[in-house]
């Protein structure tokens, strides 16, 4: 490999210092190519046929988007893959094709001197249940009808239920049934569905194999390139039921009641079974998330279990439909195990990551193993000299009031960990830094391993996608440096939320009206390399890539130009400290002063030569 970890940071073959500067790359990865966009409607039958051949973008376009993103100055890629691109023909069916033609992009990401690693990812587990990620076949092998999902509300479908469709609604899916029974199979099953077998097999062990399995694939087809750095086991694991107390109230982020029908996991289970059942309604308010009324879910009566299979949960004694309405037995069955609290990350992701770790180091040995908790949740992250090593701590972070209500304020925020308002710019930087910080002191905790916020980013559409129809960006671009702003204070290693080829200014990112990417082919206007880049002085800006020593403290001012970069000279390192200068923050050139050695200008970076031990201070700023 390119790159070791020491502590917080990774090193080159020089013994430098890198810092990760990079992006998810691609959003539309999430959906098969070429028409697999969740505006596009389905019933999902065609899940065996599917390709993501073409997926962040075809091979022949490679070079276009590998040449603009290093111009922006990323050092480091996170490439999406999902499962079901891998495994979507059948249990153990391999898309081989696929399999070449992401081989041949990782390749060519090397020529363009990326850092890479692989992002299974997944959100509400699958398309099937609102999201990205698990094969379709995977539900009919636990019984489950997924053409039955809309009518029960066991999930919420874009495929289904455009227009009638708002975007970040997707993330209600978590809660729903479909998805929290797919994540309690899958990393629970023994312990809370022990009755319930695939082909003889245990569901859980069934199931994680074949995830498995399916990403030893890529690894094999990847273990000789030497800038894949590492993968990550799973994009944000969730607990689906696993460790809910009490299966009568509906599952809460972060302590918040979500926008939306409050379906709590009983419900689901009543609902999905083929029984109709009344539930809260919430709205989103001026003052947050209000009890606006009541709504009966599934009056159809429709089933979502095939005619011939068991209802998992009534098999396992959780409820029973009674004589006068359905009766909950177990309301604490996923709480509780043995007499003893569950808790989700230390009794079933850490033994699925150290089995996953394993299993991925026998085909590509001593690559870096990306892990993350499940967002927002205040169960720590620990991780301990047993668990598998050479570990980095790829947690992710946004700043949700501007995420899910599409508008960026510097007046006021909400930080979601305290429930409390936030007031003045200064105070939402405050509440950004705090919240960051909390992710790298996880990570000193966790063997003082590496940092790398795996995703970050904002909204385009902002404020009804005003910046369309006017080209003014300056809101985006504030907002993009309020974040590089503390990633800077922290110096955190990072990989921005997204880059998608295909992204256009009605759709966005091709996927439950999510638009993120920082390219738009709508925001082209010639053929500049940069044409399409979308609030470019937001995320293009001076960094330390490589350091001669070790990095102490780095911010710029976007405002003014000035740039400042302290660091420890390592007279030992045999290369220089490199910064990355964009063009488009110094359209006039730079003006640079250093307390030691000397510098110069190669291209778009300024090498620095310290010649003295200790600190270096390196000061750049517009002519």
């Amino acid at each position: 490999m390119l790159l070791t970890a020491e502590k917080e940071w990774f090193k080159d073959a020089e013994g430098r210092s890198v810092l990760l500067r990079g992006v998810n790359l691609g959003g539309s990865s999430k959906v098969p190519a070429p028409d697999g966009a969740t505006h596009m409607r389905t019933d999902f039958s065609d899940s065996k046929d599917v390709s993501f051949v073409g997926r962040p973008f075809p091979l022949e376009e490679a070079d276009e988007h590998f040449s603009r993103l290093q111009k922006w100055g990323f050092n480091c890629l996170r490439v999406l893959i999902t499962w079901e691109a891998i495994e979507h023909g059948g249990p153990g069916v391999y898309d081989t094709a696929y399999l070449d033609y992401l081989r041949a992009i990782i390749e060519k990401a090397g020529e363009y001197g990326f850092y890479v690693f692989i992002d299974p990812h997944q959100d509400v587990w699958s398309r099937m249940t609102g999201g990205d990620g698990a094969p379709g076949w995977l539900f009919e092998k636990v019984g489950l009808n997924v053409t039955a999902f809309d009518a029960t509300e066991a999930a919420l479908v874009m495929q289904y239920r455009y227009p009638e469709y708002e975007p970040m609604c997707w993330s209600q899916n978590y809660s729903r049934f479909a998805a929290a029974t797919m994540f309690t199979l899958f990393f629970g099953g023994t312990d809370f569905a022990p009755h319930c077998l695939i082909e003889g097999e245990p569901v859980q062990e069934y199931m994680q194999t074949h995830y498995i399995n399916a990403v030893t694939q890529v690894a094999e087809q990847l273990k000789d390139l030497p800038h894949v750095m590492g993968y990550e086991c799973l994009n944000e694991p969730h607990p689906g039921f696993i460790g809910v107390d009490d299966l009568t109230v509906p599952i809460r982020v972060a302590g918040q009641i979500m926008p939306g029908l409050q379906i709590s996991p009983f419900d689901g289970m009543v609902s999905s079974s083929g029984i109709s059942r009344a539930v809260k309604v919430a709205e989103l308010k001026r003052l947050g998330v209000k009890i606006t009324g009541e709504t009966i879910i599934n009056p159809g009566k429709v089933s979502c279990w095939l005619h011939d299979r068991d209802d998992i949960w009534q098999k396992e004694s959780i409820w029973e439909p009674g004589h006068e309405g359905p009766l909950l037995l177990h309301p604490h069955h996923f709480g509780i195990l043995n007499g003893n609290p569950v808790h989700f990350f230390a009794d079933y992701l850490t033994p699925f990551i150290n089995r996953y770790a394993v299993q991925i180091r026998n085909n590509h040995p001593d690559t870096f193993i990306f892990i993350e908790g499940e967002p927002y949740h205040t169960e720590p992250m620990k991780w301990g000299v047993k668990d598998a090593q050479n570990v980095v701590n790829a947690s992710h972070w946004y700043d949700g009031v501007t995420l899910i209500t599409r508008r960026f304020s510097t007046l006021y925020n909400y930080d979601i960990t305290t429930g409390s308002l936030v007031l003045t710019q200064r105070g939402i930087r405050k509440m950004f830094e705090r919240q960051l910080r909390r992710m790298k002191e996880a990570s000193a905790r966790m063997q003082n391993i590496p940092t790398v916020i795996g995703e970050f980013g904002i909204p385009f559409d902002m404020n009804n996608k005003e910046a369309y129809r006017t080209g003014d960006f300056s809101s985006q671009v504030t907002a993009l440096a309020m974040n590089y702003d503390t990633l800077d204070s922290l110096l955190l290693h990072s990989t921005l939320w997204n880059y998608t080829a295909d992204n256009t200014n009605q759709w966005g990112d091709q996927w439950n009206l999510e638009d993120l990417s920082i390219f738009s082919r709508d925001q082209q206007r010639d053929n500049d390399i940069g044409s399409g880049g979308r609030a470019i002085k937001g995320f293009c800006r001076p960094y330390a890539r490589k350091t001669a020593g070790t990095p102490r403290s780095m911010s710029f001012n976007l405002k003014s130009g000035r740039f400042t970069f302290i660091f420890e000279a390592d007279l030992e390192a045999s290369s220089p400290t490199e910064i990355f200068v964009p063009g488009i923050q110094y359209p006039r050139g730079v003006a640079v002063t250093i307390t030691s050695g000397q510098f110069e200008r190669r291209d778009d970076s300024l090498l620095v030569y310290a010649d003295a031990p200790g600190e270096c201070t390196v000061e750049i700023s517009r002519i």
